[in-house]
């Protein structure tokens, strides 16, 4: 499957989207795919075995994800940060490693670090809608310079986007609250398991015609793996990527 767009991002992503658009398995999914290409950079003490003993470890990895969501206490990226750090892709966002205290509004001060270090390629997972991204603006020095992006990932099957005007609104939102602009967009239309080929269709649909009206970018469309076949998605144009469903706990199927 060609993830193209992925190896093209800047050093600093930042991805938005609003509740339920799947930005943050997006980031995982992105994150975990750009892991192999970004190690294979590197020499082999960044290594065969990987494991972070100390707080320090995390500023000698050359991939990150930053959670910024302050806003939703669920279904963040910090919640996979074993699977994530197992890969050799540091986690940083609540000042508070523990479950128990996790939903607390406060971010570690050693977020910086990553976005810092020239070498740390950065996913930053924002909250989900203009109020989620304000915290964006405590950082806004470090999202100045050509090595900063910012994306919206859209599920047209959610009340706020199901349409043009709720998408453009979303999405001015965000640019008007972050004094950031959005240059591209990724199709996640989904119902979870219940995803259809359809689904997906619809969604570019839309988001195609985002992209006439704005000049933005259709960067890829998203497909929940294993259960949308690939091959019922033709003459999309962006790239085709399979999200893992990393974020759902295997309890709500039951």
């Amino acid at each position: 499957m060609n993830n193209s767009f992925v190896d093209n991002l800047k050093r600093k992503t930042i991805i938005t989207g609003h509740y339920g658009s799947g930005k943050t398995e997006f980031a995982i999914s992105i994150a975990l795919y750009k892991r192999h290409t970004v190690y294979a950079k590197h020499s082999l003490h960044l290594r065969n075995s990987l494991h972070l003993n100390e707080l320090g470890d995390r500023f000698d990895y050359p991939l990150a994800i930053i959670d910024f969501d302050l806003v939703n206490p669920y279904f963040r990226s910090q919640e996979r940060r074993e699977l994530l750090e197992s890969n050799g892709i540091a986690v940083y966002g609540s000042a508070y490693d523990k479950t128990i205290t996790a939903e607390l509004p406060a971010l570690s001060a050693d977020v910086r670090a990553p976005l810092e270090s020239d070498s740390c390629r950065v996913f930053i997972d924002a909250g989900g809608n203009d109020a989620g991204a304000l915290v964006l603006n405590q950082f806004s020095k470090y999202f100045k310079d050509d090595e900063t992006e910012m994306l919206t990932v859209v599920n047209a099957n959610r009340p706020d986007t199901s349409d043009i005007s709720g998408i453009l609104k979303h999405i001015a939102a965000i640019e008007e609250v972050t004094s950031l602009t959005v240059s591209g967009l990724v199709n996640n239309t989904h119902l979870l398991r219940e995803t259809t080929a359809a689904d997906i269709t619809h969604g570019f649909g839309l988001c195609s015609k985002i992209c006439e009206i704005t000049g933005k970018s259709l960067l890829c469309n998203c497909y929940p793996d294993g259960i949308v076949d690939p091959n019922k998605l033709k003459g999309f144009s962006g790239d085709l990527l399979p999200l893992g469903l990393y974020m759902r706990p295997t309890w709500l199927d039951k």
